[in-house]
C-alpha cells in the first residue's frame, strides 16, 4: 500500500503495518470503535503494539481524513471508523456507550429546508440518539 496523503493533511502518512492493522480493524468492525476496543482487538490477533501508539496512529488517521473521529456522551468516548465518503449518524447507549451506525440520514429534508429558509449554507450535520441498547436493556 503506498504513502497516503489525506484530505486535510499536508505531509505523507507512513505506510507501516501498525496502521495496517488499525485500519483492517477498523474496515472489518460493522461499528465504530474506541482506542482500547482496537488495541484489545490486535493484541488478540498477535500484533504487539502499544496503546500509547494506537491513540497517535488514530489521531494522525482522522487528522489527514481518513477516518471519521467521534466524540460520543459530551466528549468523553471518541470512537473511530473509516472514511467512506457516506454520510453516518449513530445510536449512543448511555450505559455501555456502544456506537450503533444508522443507515441513511433522516435530517436530509429538514437540513436542505434550514439552509433555504435561513440562507445559511449547510456543509455538514452530527445525529447522535442516546438510549439504551439492546443488551443493556435486557439487565
Amino acid at each position: 500500500m503506498p504513502d497516503q496523503q489525506g484530505k486535510r493533511g499536508q505531509e505523507r502518512l507512513k505506510d507501516t503495518p501498525h496502521r495496517r492493522a488499525i485500519q483492517a480493524v477498523l474496515e472489518q468492525s460493522p461499528e465504530p470503535l474506541d482506542a482500547g476496543e482496537i488495541y484489545l482487538r490486535l493484541q488478540a490477533a498477535g500484533t504487539a503494539i502499544n496503546l500509547s501508539s494506537v491513540y497517535r496512529i488514530l489521531d494522525a488517521l482522522a487528522t489527514r481524513g481518513i477516518l471519521i473521529k467521534s466524540n460520543l456522551a459530551g466528549g468523553a468516548r471518541a470512537v473511530y471508523e473509516p472514511q467512506r465518503g457516506e454520510h453516518r449518524h449513530n445510536l449512543v447507549c448511555s450505559r455501555c456507550q456502544r456506537a450503533i451506525p444508522v443507515d441513511g440520514c433522516p435530517l436530509e429534508d429538514f437540513v436542505k429546508s434550514l439552509g433555504e429558509r435561513t440562507g445559511f449554507n449547510v456543509t455538514g450535520h452530527r445525529l447522535e440518539i442516546y438510549g439504551l441498547c439492546r443488551e443493556c436493556r435486557g439487565k
